[in-house]
């Protein structure tokens, strides 16, 4: 199906997003929390609920879902490529948000098409959340469209010397259905038969979205003992399919001024789920 090139530079429609504990502690479930994120999880804890800064793309879902659609997207062939995410300030524990997203580019990786589309969300008239997505679109290259333009921000993994620290996140046979409830339903993360019929005979697989936030809260671990606030901005690379029940084994190097290189595998697999991975968080 060929893309609509003319659109490429539009704008989405704005987009509010009204948020309280349940939409918070959704999502946090969806992304592996656990009773010891409490924080994340319970509306009465105390100093207030915080907010994972990685829900950053939550508002954004219904603004790149337009684009896509605007730009003519076989949905069925579609899959998550890269994500990145910035948090100018920590988000309120519940309220209103207003997303707009823009299309930056569609390119041609001749097998591949991926899409770039960047959203800016504000609360009460101020910046809170800034994301890029790259969507790639399986079977739709070959367009004589142009090559995406390289990631700048991509961090290799050092390879001369051993992460500093390395964490495990079990997942569940059900994590991709609970975090399908934060409003990403593409049924390849859900319906067996439709995942079959686009080449994913094991099942439906797990969230791009929810493997990254399942690195996040590594990170957010061990380099800032918890505190997803201190977490600014992340980028990762989607590389190999994750499938609800698997185990997310994430690994940490820091590489200076508050920024942290990633790669995530999946125990038992040889191949990493995740790579050109960072983090960076506030001292």
């Amino acid at each position: 199906m060929p893309f609509d090139l003319s659109q490429i530079g539009a704008t989405s429609q704005s987009y509010r997003h009204t948020y309280g504990w349940r939409q918070q502690a959704t999502y946090a479930l969806g992304i592996g929390a656990k009773k010891s994120e409490l924080r994340y999880l319970y509306e009465s804890v105390a100093g207030g609920m915080q907010v994972f800064p990685t829900y950053a793309v939550v508002p954004a879902f219904e603004a790149v879902i337009e684009l896509l659609t605007r730009a003519k997207t076989n949905f069925a062939m579609v899959v998550h490529g890269a994500q990145k995410i910035r948090a100018f300030r920590a988000a309120p524990s519940e309220g209103t948000l207003e997303t707009v997203g823009t299309l930056r580019g569609i390119y041609d990786l001749k097998k591949l098409a991926s899409l770039i589309i960047t959203t800016e969300t504000s609360h009460a008239g101020e910046p809170l959340f800034a994301t890029e997505w790259n969507i790639l679109v399986r079977g739709e290259g070959g367009f004589d469209g142009e090559r995406p333009p390289k990631d700048e921000e991509a961090v290799s993994a050092p390879r001369d010397r051993d992460a500093d620290w390395t964490v495990e996140h079990e997942t569940s046979p059900e994590q991709a259905l609970l975090y399908r409830i934060s409003g990403d339903t593409n049924p390849l993360h859900a319906d067996p038969e439709f995942a079959a019929a686009v080449g994913f005979a094991q099942g439906p697989l797990l969230h791009g979205l929810a493997t990254y936030g399942h690195v996040a809260r590594a990170a957010i671990e061990k380099t800032a003992g918890g505190n997803a606030i201190a977490l600014v901005g992340m980028g990762a690379q989607f590389r190999n399919p994750v499938w609800p029940g698997d185990t997310i084994v994430t690994s940490g190097w820091n590489i200076g001024e508050g920024k942290v290189a990633l790669v995530a595998h999946v125990k038992g697999r040889p191949d990493p789920v995740v790579t050109s991975a960072w983090a960076t968080f506030t001292s």
